[in-house]
């Protein structure tokens, strides 16, 4: 190989690097990582159901709190 095939492979190896790295730094700027219930209900809840039926209770509650206007 010659050389300016191996620089030219470092040169796109550190830009796909920088585009990967600006990516990143843009998505925990944005809060894309910031679902931190997702594990612990993962964890709490084995199945599909026990999953869907935790939801469905959340969004009830939800729905009281909205609903509940002390006067």
């Amino acid at each position: 190989m010659d050389s300016w095939v191996i620089a030219m492979m470092l040169g796109v190896s550190i830009f796909l690097g920088a585009i990967a790295l600006f990516a990143f730094m843009w998505a925990i700027k944005n809060g894309q990582f910031d679902d931190e219930n997702k594990f612990l209900n993962g964890a709490k809840f084995d199945g599909v159901d026990e999953l869907n039926d935790a939801k469905n209770q959340e969004l009830k509650k939800e729905a009281l709190k909205k609903s509940y206007r002390p006067e």
